[in-house]
């Protein structure tokens, strides 16, 4: 695990797009995220490949995160890389002294939905409706740090 640099851009967009293969950030969407919040994404690297990511910006004058991103590759799910990313992401935000974190999490997706209540998150477990817009709710989750 390690924070990420501009020559790992590529990468980063095919780990994106194996991640969340029907809704995957566009290359240029990336570049500016990397450029505006680099200094808040991580990457798990095996040293030849990427396989997984963490984008974690804070916000309300840097006493808030956010998880905007979590990814990893299908061929590396089920073996603790995205408890991995959040507890280090978590442990950062406590150092920071941040007061609590958000994310939300696509209501279907119960694997992700485990990791983060195993973890402390919860939610008010209501749906909100058409959060990315039509027909894209999403679940809110926050943890108290």
């Amino acid at each position: 695990m390690r924070g990420v640099t501009e020559a790992d851009l590529p990468e980063l967009v095919r780990v994106d797009r194996e991640a969340f293969p029907d809704d995957p950030y566009p290359y240029f969407v990336l570049r500016q995220l990397y450029d505006v919040h680099g200094d808040r994404l991580l990457v798990l690297d095996d040293g030849e490949r990427l396989h997984g990511y963490v984008l974690f910006p804070t916000v309300s004058e840097g006493r808030e995160g956010r998880i905007m991103s979590l990814g990893v590759t299908r061929d590396q799910r089920g073996r603790g890389h995205g408890r991995r990313l959040m507890l280090e992401v978590l442990r950062r935000m406590r150092a920071e002294e941040l007061r609590e974190v958000s994310l939300t999490v696509e209501p279907t997706n119960a694997a992700a939905i485990m990791l983060y209540r195993s973890i402390g998150f919860t939610s008010e477990d209501s749906v909100r409706k058409n959060y990315f817009g039509p027909g894209e709710d999403r679940l809110v989750m926050t943890l108290i740090l």
